[in-house]
């Protein structure tokens, strides 16, 4: 390892693994590769890799466009994909040979393709896209003409209580199942109508089950879903199988022919834990996998079964894990994989694979067989191999009589005796769990290259912990998270490399919140960065797409029936007493936490002579730290770091407001290429 510090503008250098598919027979891992293309986009490439570890990944696919989806055929002969390679963005299906070659597109459709499904024959594949009524007239959805494009409606006419989600307005747009014969490449459409049909998985040759909203009077305000079964040529009428209540229920079937799918309480649902359920389609008989374990399904809803075994994600204080359950005369669970940040899972063969990262490095495909977990791929190692990096410490502490865990990162360049400023990051969610590394190990080793002492938690509210701790924050947002939060700061400020007289703020999302929050009611904090947050919960509340849910759930409440207490618990009705310098940054095309959230904050803090500055990222949306324009991803970690800097005691600089609005960072550097 070099003395090379870590910087925000690295993120071109980093790659990220994602969709590992085992190949039937065990023997090989397909998984996605994405990079960094240039400052606008990137490039996500096919990988396949022996599952024993014995030679190192190779490139699957032409590096052109981003690929998605890879999933071997019943007989690992061939390998589907999804690619946008020549199609102007829209996702395509296309056929590989499993010993390589040029790839067959075959599919030629308007709404793009995803969800794919083999047929256990493997003559046909079974997707997913989304198109308007319109379009499906035509049979666009079926074969697109060449001269047709789309347009955006002018005016936009809305009807529907939810009505965009993520950076997309849905227009009309309804997903429906779809089958293409692969000797043919004719495609039929399976369903039809005004609803949502989504995740599409093989009874058999014959047919196929999907999920679909039960037809209720406001189906966007319900998670109530039905699966239901229908013949895979087009014909006859389709069957109803069960009913469930969950925000993604995707459905696995078993080679028996078991159903394994997620149910979510469907009373208060945003704070509920999600249980794995297991039904026997044959016998009626249903199964609650996870009855006995306080633990939730993790959100990717990532499932698979093996030689009648399944294996799924929970998390697990501070853990995402992999599990096994078996089903001999009762069901018993085994934790195959502890440790780590798993993110989701495929098996076959008698294989595991799982992206996870750990405290020493970002996600890497691994592969568990036969009681040995072997890691598959080392996407990074070069890059850790020539540049300076810390590995995170697991900490705990005691806040208002329960235990709650951290991690601290400290600058890998840091002197015995010297002390460093802290920088204290909250969690999104807020029921998600944050773990020693994963996708924000990036920020957090930028952060303690620049010298500070980096702390985050999982603060109650957090999943891994029990049912009891993700609902500690029912009806208080603000109090219970920051008590938690403030105290897990005090144990880490006492540390004698801490100043704990320079302490630094930021998070996103309900992360957003809290960094609002505590700015209102606590002044400890020399600078804080509030990112795409809910200050307002009344506003979110009408804007947001489905996750207004949220606020009925968390909260018990409606705005218009309990208006004095929602604005009771919104950051934003509490600026008159914040006096810490606070940057808010926020994506113009956030619609799960949209930008009216953040120009309220930000005004109202200009407002009242808080040192405050707006940012504001175009064609950005709400997972702009992940999965963002890499410019904009650089330029968001650069902007936290230099608003830190020029309030720190620590750092010689300038405050952000005192420079050019694009001084010292990234975007600056280029406004310098683009003037010569």
């Amino acid at each position: 390892m070099s003395n090379d510090p870590v910087r925000a503008s690295d993120y071109h250098d980093l790659a990220q693994v994602a969709g590992p598919s085992v190949a039937p027979d065990g023997e090989r891992v397909a998984f996605l590769r994405k990079v960094p293309e240039d400052d606008e986009s990137y490039e996500t490439t096919v990988y396949t890799v022996p599952a024993d570890g014995s030679a190192e990944p190779r490139r699957f696919t032409a590096s052109e466009g981003n690929d998605a989806e890879p999933t071997w055929s019943p007989a690992g002969d061939r390998l589907a994909f999804v690619s946008d390679r020549g199609t102007e963005g829209v996702p395509q299906l296309r056929v590989v040979p499993a010993d390589g070659g040029e790839s067959e597109r075959v599919t030629n459709v308007v709404g793009g393709v995803s969800n794919v499904a083999w047929s256990p024959d493997g003559t046909r594949i079974a997707f997913t896209q989304t198109a308007t009524a319109e379009e499906r007239d035509a049979g666009h959805d079926l074969d697109a003409d060449e001269e047709y494009e789309r347009e955006e409606p002018d005016p936009r006419v809305e009807d529907r209580t939810v009505y965009r989600a993520f950076r997309s307005y849905f227009d009309g747009g309804r997903s429906h199942v779809y089958v293409v014969d692969l000797d043919t490449e004719d495609v039929t459409r399976l369903t039809d109508g005004d609803r949502d049909y989504q995740f599409p998985a093989w009874a058999d040759d014959d047919s196929l089950y999907y999920a679909v909203k039960t037809p209720v009077d406001d189906p966007d305000d319900s998670i109530e879903f039905d699966v239901e079964r229908v013949p895979a040529d087009g014909d006859g009428e389709a069957e109803h199988v069960f009913t469930t209540t969950d925000y993604g229920p995707q459905v696995e079937v078993a080679a028996d022919g078991r159903l394994a799918y997620p149910y979510t309480p469907e009373d208060r649902a945003s704070m509920q834990p999600t249980d794995v359920r297991v039904l026997d389609p044959e016998t009626d008989e249903e199964t609650t996998v996870t009855a006995d374990l306080d633990r939730t399904l993790h959100r990717s809803r990532s499932m698979a079964w093996d030689d009648g075994d399944l294996y799924f994600l929970t998390p697990d204080e501070g853990n995402v894990v992999v599990r096994r359950a078996t089903f001999d005369g009762g069901v018993e669970l085994e934790t195959l994989v502890g440790e780590g940040g798993a993110t989701e899972l495929h098996a076959a063969g008698g294989t595991v694979a799982v992206p996870r990262s750990t405290a020493e490095h970002p996600a890497d495909v691994f592969a568990y067989a036969d009681g040995d977990l072997t890691r598959l791929s080392a996407v990074n190692a070069d890059y850790l191999d020539s540049h300076a990096y810390s590995v995170p410490e697991p900490v705990s502490f005691e806040s208002d009589g329960h235990t709650v865990e951290g991690w601290v990162l400290t600058p890998p360049d840091a002197e015995d005796g010297e002390q460093y400023p802290l920088a204290v990051e909250v969690h999104g969610g807020p029921h998600v769990t944050w773990v020693a590394g994963g996708g924000m190990w990036h920020e957090f080793q930028t952060l303690a290259a620049r010298g500070y002492v980096v702390f985050w938690s999982n603060p109650r509210g957090s999943l891994g912990y029990g049912e009891a701790f993700a609902k500690g924050i029912a009806e208080d947002w603000g109090d219970v998270t920051m008590t938690d939060v403030l105290n897990g700061a005090d144990a880490v400020a006492a540390r004698d490399d801490v100043d704990e007289s320079q302490q630094f703020l930021t998070g996103g999302s309900f992360g957003g919140f809290m960094t609002g929050w505590m700015v209102g009611h606590t002044d400890r904090f020399e600078g804080a960065v509030a990112q795409r947050g809910v200050y307002d919960l009344a506003s979110f509340y009408g804007s947001t797409d489905g996750a207004y849910k949220l606020v009925e759930g968390d909260f018990d409440a409606l705005p218009w029936e309990d208006t004095e207490y929602l604005a009771e618990q919104s950051p934003v009705n509490y600026v008159q007493n914040v006096t810490t310098p606070t940057l808010v940054m926020h994506s113009e095309e956030d619609y799960r936490v949209p930008m009216c959230n953040g120009e309220m904050f930000y005004r109202y803090l200009r407002r009242v002579g808080v040192d405050t500055r707006l940012v504001r990222y175009p064609r950005e949306g709400h997972e702009l730290s992940r999965a963002g324009e890499p410019a904009h991803v650089v330029d968001r970690i650069e902007r936290i770091v230099r608003w830190f800097d020029g309030y720190s005691a620590h750092h010689d600089v300038p405050r952000a407001l005192d420079r050019e609005r694009n001084d010292g960072l990234s975007a600056g550097e280029n406004d310098e290429d683009s003037d010569e």
